[in-house]
């Protein structure tokens, strides 16, 4: 009688970015439009805001480097690795040379 070894899933509780990175939620990408007219699900609005859910220590010590965790931020799509993490898959972890703008209130 030969077993089936299955490989161990792992369960991830939390995502730490490494180096000089950011971890991002993405925000949802717009299906209306500011004038209130709906798009099809073919189209949307690429959105390239988020809200950063974690900073890696090496961001979080420099002085010079002004994000902090949940600081709404606008990046650069382009070197942003997406963390297949939670079902909703709106994870990306930036390098923090990609975030171009951080969102304060005055």
């Amino acid at each position: 009688m030969s077993r089936e070894i299955r490989p161990k899933t792992a369960k991830f509780e939390t995502v730490e970015p490494l180096g000089k990175r950011v971890l991002i939620r993405k925000d949802e990408d717009k299906k209306v439009t500011k004038g209130g007219i709906e798009l099809p699900d073919s189209i949307e609005i690429p959105t390239i805001t988020g809200r950063v859910v974690a900073v890696s220590a090496q961001v979080e010590n420099d002085e010079d480097l002004p994000i902090r965790q949940y600081d709404r931020v606008l990046f650069n799509p382009k070197n942003a690795i997406p963390v297949e993490f939670d079902p909703d898959n709106c994870l990306y972890v930036v390098p923090i040379d990609d975030v171009v703008a951080v969102f304060r209130k005055s």
